[in-house]
């Protein structure tokens, strides 16, 4: 019998947990790898992650080979055709053999033993057609470059409509490939390459979980960071952020601080990263962004970071775009609020990680807010259409996606 190697069997429990008992990717990866080293750690996340993204395209390669619709497969047969075939049309590297019996090998030990000799004989023709099949894919439309990319329809319109089908295509496989892995840089030295226009942000090789415990460092983009510094909060100032948690933001702003998340455990989270980063100007209060305390009013400055479809982040988030929505009327009603609370002629920064006009500019607009130029004071982020504007692209920017502007209060 065959023996599968950890990280495959590491990834093929991340795929069961995603589509059989809708975990996050992210989390369920967390608690699997368990002692893996750092090499197999890696290779699961790229498995676990390629697979959860790639699983349109995927399905579609398994429908037409094994001539059986998906769904009339058992989940954790159908977890490990997914995890061999994208290893066979989307890893180099990776000799088909290994692919193929230790997928076999998986369906066997999740106890489908009747299953095995189907999934053996697909995954065989997998090995021969798959790469053909999926280069045989066109592109020339949103639903085709969808289904050959592997995203859901409407995303595919979105990025059609705003970037037009070039950019489009470009932002769809930058967000297949694994992201960028950013981290700020809170106190200490760090191995790895500044950026050179946005102070503590640096692109490293791995994350140092115990400086992460440690608190000086912080796992975060720099797109993130970049919405940080667009505050411009100043010591002195009052600055209130709305949907706080986890933190990464909040601990970066100067001033005297009031972090603020609606969710409970998130709360704690965000606390418990306050306290880890030493941001001891930061108060967090536990409230609805819509529906602040009294007490909380006249702020010189605020940031709203809010909940959205979060269209920049599918590199680094793969099963968000299979549960992804707008939300443009939280935004809207997050701003109005939180404006509200804010002194005349200070200011507001709203950001979403998504890139999609209704979640962004419409939602800007609809505010009917003064925007400050953001694309004078950063102009390699400067928004292509509303230079006003900040719009971070992975595939322009190699980072993620984030749509920034700084309102002013009359």
């Amino acid at each position: 019998m065959t023996t599968v190697s950890p990280a495959r069997r590491v990834a093929f429990g991340v795929l069961r947990r995603v589509f059989e008992d809708g975990a996050w990717a992210d989390r369920a990866l967390r608690g699997a790898v368990g002692d893996l080293d750092e090499r197999d750690r890696a290779l699961a996340q790229r498995l676990a992650y390629g697979a959860v993204q790639r699983a349109r395209t995927l399905d579609h390669a398994i429908e037409t080979l094994a001539r059986r619709p998906v769904e009339r497969i058992d989940p954790p047969v159908l977890a490990a055709l997914r995890l061999g075939a994208y290893q066979l049309g989307f890893l180099d590297g990776v000799p088909h053999y290994a692919a193929v019996n230790e997928s076999v090998e998986l369906v066997r030990a999740a106890g489908a033993r009747r299953a095995v000799p189907f999934a053996n004989a697909v995954l065989r023709r997998l090995a021969e057609g798959m790469r053909p099949l999926v280069e045989a894919l066109p592109e020339s439309t949103p639903a085709a470059a969808a289904l050959r990319h592997s995203y859901p329809d409407w995303v595919a319109h979105v990025w059609w409509r705003d970037l037009g089908a070039d950019g489009a295509l470009a932002l769809m496989r930058a967000q297949n490939e694994p992201a960028e892995i950013a981290i700020r840089l809170v106190r200490g030295e760090i191995e790895g390459r500044p950026d050179v226009d946005m102070p503590g942000a640096w692109v490293v090789e791995r994350v140092d979980e115990h400086a992460v415990e440690e608190g000086r460092i912080w796992p975060q983009s720099r797109a993130s960071q970049l919405v940080g510094h667009v505050v411009g909060s100043v010591a002195g100032e009052s600055v209130l952020d709305v949907c706080a948690a986890p933190g990464g933001k909040a601990t970066m702003l100067a001033g005297n601080v009031v972090a603020v998340d609606v969710s409970e455990t998130r709360t704690r989270e965000l606390e418990a990263n306050v306290e880890r980063l030493g941001a001891s100007n930061v108060r967090v209060v536990r409230a609805d962004g819509r529906e602040l305390p009294p007490d909380l009013v006249g702020f010189d400055r605020a940031l709203v970071d809010a909940p959205c479809s979060g269209l920049g982040v599918l590199a680094a988030r793969p099963d968000l775009r299979w549960r992804s929505e707008p939300l443009p009327g939280l935004q809207l009603d997050l701003l109005r609020a939180t404006v509200a609370r804010v002194r005349a002629g200070g200011t507001v920064t709203y950001s979403v990680c998504t890139i999609n006009r209704e979640e962004c500019e419409d939602v800007v607009d609809a505010l009917g807010l003064d925007a400050e130029p953001l694309g004078a004071e950063w102009p390699r982020f400067a928004h292509p259409g509303r230079p006003e504007f900040l719009q971070t692209l992975p595939h322009v920017h190699r980072t993620s996606g984030f749509f920034v502007a700084r309102l002013r209060v009359p």
